[in-house]
C-alpha cells in the first residue's frame, strides 16, 4: 500500500511544487511506482511535468466531484517514469462545490482507496492556502512534508500550518504525521538562513531533513522545459539534492516500518 505524502505550506514561493515534481521523479528513478497529484488550481506541477493543463478533458476536479475515478483522469508519463493526476484553474470550482456536499473532506481519500495498492508513493501538491483542497489532502495523507525557506517570516507561517495539522489529526485523520521539514532555496552564505536553520533544528530535531535544497539556476529553469531537474540537468546541484532527499525519505520509511 502506498505511503501518501501531502506537501504543504500556506506560504507561497517556498519550492513546494518544485519539491513535489522532483521528489516524484527521484522516487521513480529509484524504481518505485509513484503517483503525483496536482491539487493546486495553478496547475504548476502538471505544467512542470510537461502536461498541457489547458487541454485537459478531465482532471483532479472531476475526481473530487466524484464524476470519474483517478485512472480515468491521470496521465501516464512514460518518459518520466511516474503518473500524474493533473489540474488547472477549473479546480477553483471544487472549493465551492465541495462546500455543498457531505463528507467533503473525504473526497480525495475515497478516490485514493481504489488505487493506493498500485503505488509505493503518492505525492500530493497542495495549494498555498489552508482551504478545502488542502483539507482533502491532509485527510487522505499518511504524513505532511513541509518545504520552507530559511527566512524571517518562515517560522510564523509554520505555526499556523502545525495548528491546522493538529486540528485535522484530532478531527478526521488521527494517524497524520509530520513527514519532515525541508529547507529549500538554501544559501549557506546568508547569516539569516543559517540562523533560521539552527532554530528549526533546535525546535524540531530529527524531523528536519539533513538534505538541503540549494538555490540553483537549473532547478528554476527546469519547469519551463516541462521537465523535473533530474531530467533537465541530472548532474546539477539541485538534482543531486532531490536524489538525496528521496534517499533520506526511504531510509526514514524503512526505519519507521522496522520500529
Amino acid at each position: 500500500m502506498a505511503r501518501i505524502i501531502a506537501v504543504a505550506n500556506q506560504k507561497g514561493g517556498v519550492g513546494k511544487t518544485t519539491t513535489c515534481v522532483n521528489l516524484a521523479s527521484a522516487l521513480a528513478d529509484m524504481k518505485y511506482r509513484t503517483l503525483l497529484i496536482d491539487l493546486d488550481p495553478q496547475g504548476n506541477a502538471s505544467v512542470g511535468c510537461g502536461v498541457n493543463s489547458r487541454e485537459l478533458e478531465v482532471s483532479a476536479l472531476e475526481v473530487l466531484q466524484a464524476e470519474c475515478d483517478i485512472p480515468e483522469a491521470m496521465i501516464e508519463l512514460e518518459a518520466l517514469g511516474f503518473d500524474v493526476l493533473p489540474s488547472n484553474s477549473d479546480l477553483t470550482a471544487a472549493e465551492i462545490t465541495l462546500l455543498q456536499v457531505d463528507e467533503r473532506e473525504n473526497r480525495l481519500k475515497k478516490a485514493l482507496e481504489k488505487v493506493a495498492h498500485q503505488y509505493a508513493w503518492i505525492i500530493i501538491d497542495c495549494p498555498p492556502s489552508l482551504n478545502m483542497l488542502t483539507l482533502n489532502a491532509l485527510t487522505a495523507a499518511n504524513s505532511v512534508l513541509i518545504p520552507m525557506q530559511c527566512e524571517y517570516y518562515a517560522l510564523e507561517g509554520l505555526a499556523s500550518l502545525l495548528e491546522t495539522i493538529e486540528q485535522v489529526r484530532s478531527s478526521v485523520n488521527p494517524g497524520l504525521e509530520i513527514e519532515g521539514l525541508l529547507r529549500t532555496m538554501f544559501d549557506g552564505r546568508n547569516n539569516l538562513s543559517n540562523a533560521v536553520s539552527d532554530q528549526l533544528i533546535e525546535h524540531f530535531g530529527e524531523r528536519v531533513y539533513r538534505t538541503l535544497i540549494p538555490r540553483n539556476v537549473r532547478v528554476a529553469e527546469a519547469p519551463s522545459h516541462g521537465l523535473p531537474v533530474l531530467r533537465y540537468d541530472p548532474s546539477s546541484r539541485g538534482a543531486l539534492a532531490y536524489l538525496g532527499l528521496a534517499g533520506e525519505m526511504l531510509r526514514r520509511n524503512r526505519k519507521r516500518q522496522q520500529g
